[in-house]
């Protein structure tokens, strides 16, 4: 089983924001205790109370708990967090679609549909990629931040797999998404920082976090599917 661990980033109607994205990134299942490892000992490095969240927004403005710590510091745990994913590049597959909201809406896209659609069937292609390599069966489980519209994605999924999108269906999902409270689960904060990444990217033209990981998107024979681009 691989688990996708997805955050959406990006506000329609914030004139700072001219794109929004889902990202994140899979794992599988027998992998996540040790990422979780080490995403704790980054914290333990630092000496952070284990209740803290790695929320990249808040650490990299030094908003709620971590206005107590100095900039520095938050840009060296930062560095850490994305050096972590980035040593965990044959564990961990980066996914991300990221959308032009103006072009969307003169294109009368549904933005939420078009970014889960993305994301969910490169997710779907990638496990079945491991079939025909490897002859292993492997199924895939979508999980989100509990913050997240839950009726609406859960929705798409269902159709998605009993109707089918515009490529066709998916067939390696076991279940609709599921949503746990990121204070709970360090892995959905890491893809929150995976987010993060891409946003800075493609919203303040900044690369400093994306280029330490741009290398673990999804990939095959050269080719990156892993990354969706309307922009």
């Amino acid at each position: 089983m691989h688990l996708l661990y997805l955050d959406d980033s990006g506000t329609i109607g914030d004139p700072q924001t001219a794109h929004c994205l889902f990202a994140g990134f899979a794992i599988f299942e027998t992998v996540t205790h040790w990422v979780e490892q080490d995403i704790n000992a980054v914290a333990a490095k630092y000496r952070l109370p284990p209740s803290l969240e790695f929320h990249a927004t808040h650490i990299n403005t030094g908003k709620n708990a971590w206005r107590k710590i100095s900039k520095d510091v938050r840009q060296e745990i930062l560095f850490d967090l994305y050096t972590l994913i980035k040593n965990r590049g044959r564990d961990i597959r980066l996914f991300a679609s990221v959308h032009n909201i103006e072009k969307s809406r003169q294109r009368g896209t549904d933005l939420n549909t078009e970014l889960f659609t993305q994301v969910a069937s490169r997710f779907d292609m990638f496990l079945g990629r491991i079939y025909r390599k490897e002859r292993k069966k492997e199924r895939g489980i979508i999980i989100f931040d509990k913050s997240k519209s839950e009726y609406i994605i859960q929705k798409m999924s269902h159709t998605f797999k009993d109707t089918g999108h515009q490529w066709g269906k998916l067939f390696n999902l076991a279940e609709v998404p599921l949503f746990l409270d990121s204070k709970a689960s360090r892995l959905i904060q890491l893809a929150d920082l995976v987010a993060y990444a891409v946003h800075r990217k493609y919203n303040r033209g900044d690369q400093t976090y994306f280029s330490l990981i741009e290398d673990c998107f999804d990939a095959d024979a050269g080719i990156r599917h892993g990354l969706h681009e309307y922009v």
